[in-house]
């Protein structure tokens, strides 16, 4: 007999492998002796019980031995002399997954990202945080590995209906990442670690006779002559790049590539984003909120740095936390000199002092209507882009960040003092609520006051506000056919992954570049 079988353990037991078999076999009611053996499929923390405990489950063999685990390779066939070519602009996430899948499907990919190689791009990070220069194609947002490469590398996903998400965590293990990552109920990888499995994807593709070109920064498209469908790409050093397909899989941040679009009369969608801060506070304090400990009690070896979800609705608009990062840092995530812009990190262990989260209010598309008899279709990115530059204004310059207490935000009067921060480029007091939108402010104070009395110490003494978080997605959609991924004006190119408005995270972009693969393959062979 083969089954699968929940149970739950205390901390202590948890990782005690005579102590799983023997809860096992009280919960089949057999002996132990006849469990021949048992592989962990999923386990999370039960915070609700005391003592905490670990719920497991496991696949369980119950007189006959275990099947063996599936064998993870990162082993692609070579592309065919006659493959169809496929321009893929970017690489993250979107781009590197479906590059990987167009392997499998006999296509070859041509990657092409304007910034610079995982390794490279990590010494572009100090100008930014110790100079506060931004190097504007190679930063926390442009580069191999898109913006999640620095961003902790939170796997967990709700879009469970968008395709094998187990798919997308094999490929991350075959290529590195720690077989954890396939049981963990919210899996993360750690911008430690990252890097590595980023550059093992990058030879995956090489070695199958892909192509990947950094310093490829797309400015133009190469359109048939009728302009109905699109041939290729131009890069800023004037190369052309033919192929059977486009997919435009270039992240949140490429306000350029939208503007080209713009120029170039290629229909594009206003959606709703959503701005904000960066909440910030010792991670003991929030250990303590949701492990229930008490006063001065340490947060147990067994357990992981505490994280939390947050929500609420608010006279019609969203309110919640986003990308929390557990024992994590603070960033400069800026792309262009004359802004800031903020977001999270952590690495794998996840052992800083502090725990962060973006704490954000959905901005709908009319919210945005002052910027549209300019800016049209792209009046969010103004909004954006507006908010970014009167944050590095009122941070001082060189990546400096406006911040405030909240409990002096609530009040609305500027921080006598500021408590430490993770934040390296440093923090200047300031009046936040002088800064945001007061249509953002309102909501962002209510959600405070609630989300208080669900996380005891969330709006407390030790909280701090760092503005602004304003790139949690893309505020433009580019349009495509429910069925065929193809943009509805221009054959041939595929809109992929969170800059095109279709993702929202590391796995929900890695399902949409498999899924714009495929429709390649049945767009190139009907």
């Amino acid at each position: 007999m083969i089954r699968e079988l929940d149970i739950h353990l205390p901390l202590r037991k948890a990782g005690k492998t005579e102590a799983c078999r023997k809860a096992a076999a009280q919960k089949l009611a057999i002996s132990p002796k006849r469990i021949q053996g048992m592989r962990l499929l999923k386990e999370s923390i039960d915070a609700r019980r005391r003592p905490i405990c670990k719920q497991l489950r496991y696949l369980v063999a119950v007189d006959e031995a275990l099947p063996a685990a599936e064998e993870l390779v990162c082993h692609y066939p070579p592309v065919p002399a006659e493959a169809r070519r496929v321009i893929i602009v970017g690489s993250g996430p979107g781009g590197l997954f479906a590059a990987l899948r167009c392997l499998e499907l006999g296509l070859k990919p041509i990657i092409l990202e304007r910034g610079k190689d995982v390794s490279a791009r990590r010494f572009d990070l100090q100008p930014i945080n110790c100079q506060g220069y931004v190097v504007e194609d190679s930063n926390y947002c442009f580069g191999e590995g898109g913006a999640g490469t620095f961003s902790d590398g939170k796997l967990f996903t709700r879009a469970t209906k968008r395709g094998p998400v187990m798919e997308i965590y094999k490929t991350f293990v075959a290529h590195g990442a720690a077989p954890e990552i396939m049981t963990d109920a919210h899996p993360h990888i750690g911008s430690n670690k990252l890097p590595n499995i980023i550059r093992a994807m990058r030879h995956s593709i090489l070695n199958a006779g892909g192509e990947v070109h950094f310093g490829a920064r797309v400015n133009g498209l190469l359109k048939s002559a009728d302009g109905k469908k699109l041939c290729g790409v131009r890069t800023a050093d004037g190369r052309a790049w033919e192929g059977n397909a486009v997919i435009l899989a270039t992240g949140h941040s490429a306000r350029d590539v939208y503007r080209m679009l713009h120029a170039e009369g290629v229909q594009l969608e206003r959606k709703p984003f959503a701005v904000g801060v960066r909440i910030e506070h010792p991670q003991a304090l929030i250990d303590a909120a949701q492990y229930h400990l008490r006063p001065g009690e340490v947060r147990p070896q067994e357990l992981p740095a505490a994280r939390y979800t947050l929500a609420t609705k608010i006279r019609e608009r969203g309110v919640h936390s986003f990308c929390m990062c557990p024992g994590g840092f603070i960033v400069p995530a800026a792309t262009e000199n004359d802004e800031v812009v903020v977001n999270g990190m952590s690495l794998s262990r996840r052992n800083s002092p502090f725990a962060n989260s973006g704490f954000v209010v959905t901005v709908e598309p009319e919210d945005t209507d002052l910027y549209l008899p300019e800016h049209g279709m792209l009046s969010g990115i103004a909004y954006q882009k507006a908010l970014e530059i009167a944050t590095s204004q009122a941070g001082g310059g060189m990546q400096k960040a406006p911040a405030q207490r909240v409990l002096d935000f609530l009040a609305g009067r500027v921080s006598d003092t500021l408590p430490r921060t993770s934040y390296h480029p440093g923090i200047t007091a300031w009046d936040l609520n002088a800064l945001l939108p007061e249509s953002v402010c309102t909501r962002m104070r209510e959600g405070l006051q609630f989300f208080n009395r669900k996380l005891r110490g969330f709006a407390g003494e030790d909280a701090l506000l760092i503005g602004c978080e304003t790139r949690t997605s893309s505020p433009v959609r580019i349009p495509r056919d429910a069925a065929t991924l193809q943009h509805p004006q221009l054959a041939g190119l595929f809109p992929c992954g969170e800059g095109a408005g279709y993702a929202g995270g590391i796995v929900s972009a890695a399902l949409d570049g498999r899924r714009c693969a495929e429709a390649v393959l049945a767009a190139v062979t009907c």
